[in-house]
């Protein structure tokens, strides 16, 4: 059964991951739109909007694998949750932003371990795991570069 209109409306991150170009990328610049709007950056707010957006990405990953083949590229709701969860707690300042963001898009891609492996899961699970890693060692990373006072 393939994805309904709501559901790919939510599923590829309000239709960025039509994008014909690094449709993950885009995706993860409209979270970061999302993460721009004022309050939004209040750790609960975000602990939320992680929340639910992996609890709905699980299954909607997984329709989305059934229905277009695995991981497929227009299922960005993933990057969202890596993009969020790559800032939660950083001060939200523009060259913390823009550096998380960076940092977050090059671990997405490479994938260090465990990222690639959980990627391999069937289904939601692993469409959703490798980014919440990626983004994990994103925040971790820009946490040790705050305490190293480069910023």
């Amino acid at each position: 059964m393939k994805p309904n209109k709501l559901e790919i409306f939510l599923g590829t991150g309000f239709f960025s991951g039509y994008s014909p170009v690094f449709p993950g990328t885009a995706g993860s610049f409209v979270a970061l739109f999302i993460y721009l709007i004022p309050g939004f950056e209040n750790p609960t707010v975000m602990l939320i909007f992680i929340s639910l957006a992996t609890v709905i990405g699980i299954p909607l990953g997984t329709k989305f694998e059934h229905a277009y083949g695995k991981d497929p590229s227009k299922f960005v709701l993933d990057e969202f949750v890596g993009t969020w969860l790559a800032l939660i707690t950083l001060p939200k300042t523009l060259i913390i932003v823009v550096l998380s963001f960076i940092l977050w898009r090059v671990l997405d891609i490479l994938k260090p371990f465990p990222a690639r492996q959980l990627e391999r899961i069937n289904g939601g699970w692993g469409i959703m795991l490798d980014d919440i890693v990626s983004g994990v060692y994103t925040l971790i990373l820009m946490l040790v570069i705050l305490q190293l006072n480069i910023f």
